[in-house]
């Protein structure tokens, strides 16, 4: 009996993609033969896709200026027109639809050709190619109890499943959160999303650098900046006298996770489903300008149950950072408290059960 096929449609940025990927990962446990469609801006964060290929065609993000908007209309069709060619070809049991406008020819595809769709919404309020596609689906599974912008049609098969999150994030789970003895050794990581964060790099070195200098000297920091702001941000530790490692991307994410005490990040859909997976505390500092402020949205899965804080883009400053990181950082206790919050808000099986979903579509 040939094996089922499903077609994962995603792209846009790793926070669509790395989800995706873990579910890929349990569906070829599943003895499923899986295929990325995406565009090329996509395959770049598919390195590694756990898929048997990876299938590029075009795809675009229409605008309101009408002299990009019909371009854009245009590669979309032709993506579209390509989609169902390949779908011909395969034909796929079922295509799922992680967000971005790249999974949008796919899914287009599968309409046309009455394939069963499922998508999953990473963030708490539904993206634009997710929200237009709702009402098509068969399902619509999320990362989070709340779902913004959802049409009211799609409430009722409506699945809280969570983020499927990569196997290095699971296994730091199983380690426990580490000790922080007085006057022991500190760690903090800094991430800011797969593009890096320009803020992050500008505010952080220079309220680290206001700490008293008896906690400065217990810090090791892992500061992920943009690549342009690489040099400066090391010179700022090293003219502060803080230990710190600052590159632009980190490959061994599960490894750092698991040896720090703190966590300063953006409110991205993943960095916040890792850090409940995990059970690390966080500072957050949601993107402003995410459409529907899903990020702000997103903090809630953290700040609700009292494991991160919380602060806008405005109030985002050297000073108000510098004392925040003074309080919580003397106060191991409350670090430690603050990681079982985090944990125990945690849906670890979302894979699974988004596999499981799947399965009863395609069936």
């Amino acid at each position: 009996m040939p094996k089922k096929v499903v077609v994962i449609a995603a792209g846009g940025t790793g926070g669509h993609l790395f989800p995706a990927a873990a579910f890929a990962e349990e569906m070829f446990r599943r003895d499923w033969r899986v295929v990325l469609m995406t565009d090329a801006r996509g395959r770049r964060y598919a390195e590694g896709f756990p898929a048997e290929r990876i299938e590029d065609v075009p795809a675009a993000s229409i605008s309101a200026n009408p002299i990009t908007a019909l371009p854009a209309a245009f590669k979309i069709m032709r993506g579209i027109n390509e989609a169902k060619r390949r779908f011909t070809e395969l034909p796929p049991n079922l295509v799922a639809g992680f967000g971005g406008y790249p999974s949008f020819p796919a899914l287009m595809a599968a309409r046309a050709h009455k394939a069963p769709i499922l998508i999953h919404e990473q963030n708490a309020v539904l993206g634009r190619v997710n929200r237009s596609m709702a009402t098509s689906a068969k399902i619509v599974a999320c990362g989070f109890d709340r779902l913004d912008r959802l049409p009211e049609k799609a409430a009722s098969y409506k699945h809280v499943v969570g983020n499927p999150v990569r196997l290095p994030i699971l296994a730091v789970r199983e380690r426990p959160y580490p000790g922080a003895p007085a006057g022991g050794r500190l760690n903090i990581l800094i991430i800011g999303g797969s593009q890096g964060a320009r803020l992050f790099g500008e505010v952080i070195p220079a309220a680290i650098a206001k700490l008293p200098d008896a906690l400065r000297q217990r810090l090791d920091i892992v500061h992920q900046v943009r690549e342009e702001q690489v040099e400066a941000a090391r010179t700022s530790y090293k003219t502060a006298k803080v230990n710190a490692e600052v590159a632009p991307f980190f490959t061994d994410m599960g490894q750092r996770l698991g040896a720090c005490h703190l966590v300063i990040s953006r409110a991205g859909a993943s960095s916040v489903t890792e850090l409940q997976v995990a059970g690390r505390p966080a500072i957050l500092i949601p993107f402003a300008a995410a459409a529907d402020d899903h990020q702000a949205a997103n903090a809630e899965g953290l700040t609700a149950v009292g494991a991160a804080d919380l602060f806008t883009e405005a109030e985002f400053e050297p000073i108000a950072l510098s004392n925040l990181l003074e309080r919580r950082l003397a106060d191991p206790h409350g670090l430690a408290v603050r990681a079982a919050a985090a944990r125990s808000s945690a849906r670890p099986e979302a894979a699974k059960t988004l596999a499981d979903l799947a399965e009863s579509v395609a069936a």
